[in-house]
This record gives C-alpha cells, sequence and structure tokens, in this order.
C-alpha cells in the first residue's frame, strides 16, 4: 500500500517537530531557522585551496525519527563564491554530527570561518514510517568521519604489503642468495665457465 506523498515542513512544524522529539538539532538556534529548513554550521575553521577538497562537520548534532528525512543544500553565497558540497541525504534514524565534504571549484583560496552557517538541511515527512532506521557506519558520528571504505582499502594494501614482505623474507631473499651463492661457486670451480685465450 503506498502511503501519502512526502511533505517538507515548514518553520513551524521543524518547531512541532522538536518539540515533539521527533527531530533533535543540538544545539538548536532560532537564528539559523529558515521558512522550509535549518542552516548547520562549520565546527571548525577551513581553508580550500582552489581546486581541492576538504572533509568538514557541523556543530550540531541531528537525529530523525523514522518518520523523517533530511535533504542537505549548500548555502547559494558559498555556492556563488564556488563552493561545490557532496550533499548526501539523511536517513530516517540517523544520529550524530554530519561530515560534508567541500570542493573550491573557484580559483581563489576560500576561508569559512567557524561557526558560520554553511549547509542547510530540509526535512520531509515521509508518507509512512520506515521499517528500519539507517545502521550504516557512520551512525552516532563525531567530528569529521573519513571514509571508512578508503580505511578498508588502505588496510587491504597494508595486509598485502606485510604478506609480500613475509614471502620476501622467507622464499624470495633466500632462494636469490642461493643462486648467487651456486653461480659464483660453480663459476670459480668450472673450468668451462672460465674465459679461454687464444694467443694466437
Amino acid at each position: 500500500m503506498i502511503g501519502r506523498p512526502a511533505v517538507v515542513l515548514s518553520d513551524v512544524e521543524i518547531l512541532s517537530a522538536l518539540k515533539a522529539g521527533i527531530i533533535k538539532i543540538v544545539p538548536f538556534h532560532k537564528n539559523c531557522l529558515n521558512p522550509a529548513g535549518y542552516d548547520l554550521r562549520l565546527k571548525n575553521t577551513v581553508i580550500i585551496e582552489p581546486g581541492i577538497q576538504e572533509l568538514v562537520a557541523t556543530i550540531e548534532r541531528v537525529e530523525l525519527d523514522l518518520s523523517v528525512v533530511g535533504f542537505l543544500n549548500i548555502r547559494s553565497s558559498l555556492a556563488r563564491e564556488g563552493v561545490i558540497g557532496s550533499l548526501a541525504l539523511v536517513d530516517p534514524g540517523f544520529r550524530g554530527q554530519l561530515t560534508i565534504a567541500l570542493f573550491n571549484a573557484s580559483r581563489q583560496r576560500i576561508k569559512i570561518k567557524k561557526g558560520e552557517r554553511f549547509v542547510q538541511i530540509t526535512f520531509a515527512k515521509l508518507g509512512g514510517r520506515a521499517k528500519r532506521g539507517y545502521i550504516g557506519r557512520y551512525q552516532d558520528s563525531e567530528g569529521i568521519a573519513k571514509s571508512l571504505r578508503l580505511a578498508r582499502s588502505l588496510n587491504s594494501v597494508k595486509k598485502h604489503r606485510k604478506c609480500y614482505r613475509v614471502i620476501q623474507e622467507l622464499v624470495i631473499e633466500p632462494t636469490t642468495s642461493s643462486i648467487r651463492r651456486n653461480f659464483f661457486e660453480t663459476g670459480l670451480t668450472n673450468p668451462r665457465s672460465q674465459v679461454q685465450v687464444d694467443d694466437n
């Protein structure tokens, strides 16, 4: 059965959802509340060089009920300066600070100060409650949460390198030493391997 269509929450509805515990934003400031969303602030000052991406975190911790989903959008003032945000969906049931990737597409260095509003989160009420909430690896994130996928890849590379070192120590190096030793021993004792000089 298809439920009711999702509806974007207004400022009045956001406040009601906060009072009911359907949405939690900690710390919450009324000055950050918009007609159809809430401005999230930067946890630490960041300087983004041209053509460089930086990971940043929000000051606010966000918690969503299973009936609500969040959409992130970069603030238009930053977009006009050349900041592009990699903005994911905030799933129902998510808890934690949000990590956001910011890319500087301009030719100038861009500085965003600690506490500055940089992304807006818009809340939408689902047509029906989700059966299961977010259970991903970034649940209860604090500060910048780096890519766990990349971390696993690096660990895999390290394991492969460690295995190679073990093989090198146990197999390759002894075998190479043995070959060299046999070569020199054979070369010195075998008359056929010695250079013949023709006096004619």
